[in-house]
């Protein structure tokens, strides 16, 4: 059942908590502005801390169909918006061919026409769909070339496609996109003014173990809060890669599952390639490095508490 768009920051802070999201109010605030006047949103930020998330729940709880597509090296337009069923083609003209007499204007009207035409994610989404529109999710666009960069930009200034053999496809409603980085390289600044930005980032303490009691409701408390303190404390390290919300999540799971109702040098040590995913990485915390974090998030802990 599809719902109505949130009419303002608290009912959008309502909606993605509905979702089991954890979000601030300035990243509400960003969503809702862009909900509400019809603008991409550009989430960009480190892996792992909820970029592609937010789609996912937009999708559940607005009741809207999520179209994702997800970005790669080399992605080109007939892998992201159409391509024409060449197959098909041939073997309508072969038919044709075999039946004699045809005449060669309607066929190549026939074989350029919506029949043969196979539509990809951008394509999709820009289709009158039941229920509103729909959740157009372009995840991780750093991946791409700058061509399709350019590409997007008719998309998201006129929400249309133009198709040579038929002409520009338009859509009659908006989707609602959402686009992610992970700013492994830049994006050009004429598609970014063409969306509201936002720089998701790691969460907070406090924030971080709400999330946990929402994504992991199983564990201890007092697991929780030790899982929390010790990855915020990694956060703050020279790693090659620190651990996102989605490796926060993972451990308390891991741990979890191990029977583990606390954190001890053993459970870190035997489990440090759940939350760490670098060797490097995993060397520099194994070991005295991570009975040193451990000590001092167990002091901090215990004079908070």
């Amino acid at each position: 059942m599809t719902a109505s768009l949130p009419a303002s920051v608290a009912d959008t802070l309502s909606l993605l908590a509905k979702g089991q999201y954890v979000a601030d109010t300035p990243l509400a605030t960003a969503l809702h502005l862009a909900l509400q006047l019809k603008r991409p949103l550009f989430l960009e930020g480190e892996a792992g801390v909820g970029k592609t998330e937010i789609a996912k729940v937009l999708s559940e709880t607005l009741g809207r169909k999520l179209i994702r597509l997800q970005c790669y090296e080399g992605l080109d337009v007939s892998s992201a918006v159409y391509e024409w069923n060449y197959s098909r083609q041939m073997l309508e003209i072969r038919m044709a061919e075999a039946e004699g007499g045809t005449d060669r204007k309607a066929l190549a009207a026939d074989l350029f026409s919506d029949e043969f035409l196979i539509k990809r994610p951008i394509l999709q989404a820009l289709e009158k769909t039941e229920g509103g529109a729909p959740i157009l999710l372009i995840d991780e666009l750093d991946r791409t070339d700058e061509p399709f960069e350019a590409f997007l930009l008719e998309v998201l200034s006129d929400y249309q496609v133009t198709i040579p053999e038929i002409g520009a496809f338009t859509a009659e409603e908006p989707p609602i996109v959402i686009i992610t980085s992970n700013r492994t390289r830049e994006i050009h600044d004429a598609l970014k003014r063409r969306c509201f930005y936002y720089w998701v980032d790691y969460p907070n303490a406090e924030r971080e173990l709400e999330i946990l009691r929402k994504k992991a409701p199983g564990a201890p408390e007092a697991l929780s809060a030790q899982v929390v303190a010790f990855v915020q404390e990694l956060r703050k390290m020279d790693l090659f890669k620190q651990p996102g919300v989605a490796e926060t999540i993972d451990w308390t799971h891991a741990l979890v599952q191990l029977d583990y109702l606390a954190l001890d040098p053993a459970a870190i040590d035997n489990t440090l390639g759940v939350l760490l995913k670098y060797q490097d990485d995993i060397q520099k915390i194994q070991g005295s490095e991570a009975n040193r974090i451990l000590t001092q998030v167990r002091s901090e802990l215990a004079m908070a508490g």
